[in-house]
């Protein structure tokens, strides 16, 4: 595992697919706020509210000039009936073989379950805030809603 990424660094660049399959790079969304949330899996309860926490607070993330990007282990399938089914609005990446994750050091909950790690970038590609919390997992979105207007107002 690497050093986690914190507040203050550059957020790694990657490419994964996103739930249609089509790949999607961090660095072509510079210049917008950026929400990577990592999540252990497609479906399960604490992710499925996570997951809706965020649909149901969409709007308020474009208003502030945000994209919302989910990340898990799922497949692209998986994704793609997970958002068909739950209705999300945003991308849903598939980290298949856990590299984004190791590369930001989303370490494990218990040593078992993937963890549940929001971080929210700025339009400049640095990361603002990282919030870690494996059972409060509706409180990812609010956290990082506050953070976008914090730092959209300074």
């Amino acid at each position: 595992m690497t050093t986690p990424v914190r507040e203050g660094d550059t957020a790694p660049d990657f490419t994964l697919d996103d739930q249609d399959g089509t790949p999607v790079r961090l660095s072509d969304l510079r210049g917008r706020w950026v929400v990577l949330y990592f999540y252990p899996a497609d479906d399960t309860p604490g992710c499925t509210a996570e997951s809706c926490a965020f649909r149901d607070s969409y709007e308020d993330f474009t208003d502030a000039g945000a994209e919302v990007v989910g990340v898990s282990s799922d497949s692209v399938d998986s994704h793609r009936a997970f958002a068909d089914k739950h209705r999300l609005p945003f991308t849903l990446l598939a980290d298949e073989g856990g590299e984004l994750r190791r590369r930001y050091g989303v370490r494990k909950t218990m040593g078992l379950l993937p963890g549940r790690v929001t971080y929210v970038i700025d339009p400049e590609g640095t990361v603002q805030t990282v919030f870690s919390s494996q059972f409060r997992a509706t409180r990812h979105h609010r956290e990082a809603l506050d953070a976008i207007r914090a730092g959209s107002s300074t």
